[in-house]
């Protein structure tokens, strides 16, 4: 897996990526994004759950092949993205978090 395509491809649709950590957590691997209707958005480019049922073109439907070891999660709600990006200190600490214009 090439982690800088996978970036790339949420720059490219235009997504600010605000946190980013690459670790092995115990369950799952988070990237924190914003932008407008980020939540339906991120999950249609991210892809179906399970990679086998993924568009190609997707990230999953690119990357992942089975649903154990999918390469990167999204947020099923706009309450649950703020509690997984750290509101709550979950991944991420204020300070690591940034904000930016794209040019």
């Amino acid at each position: 897996m090439k982690v800088g395509e996978i970036i790339s491809k949420f720059e490219r649709k235009g997504f600010q990526i605000i946190g980013l950590k690459l670790f092995r957590p115990p369950k799952e691997l988070v990237e924190a994004l914003e932008g407008s209707s980020v939540v339906a958005a991120a999950r249609k480019f991210i892809g179906a759950t399970n990679p086998l049922k993924a568009e190609p073109g997707t990230i999953r439907g690119d990357f992942a092949i089975d649903v154990g070891r999918n390469v990167v999660h999204g947020s099923d709600s706009p309450e649950n993205g703020f509690q997984e990006l750290g509101i709550l200190g979950l991944w991420f600490h204020e300070d690591e978090l940034v904000e930016w214009e794209q040019q």
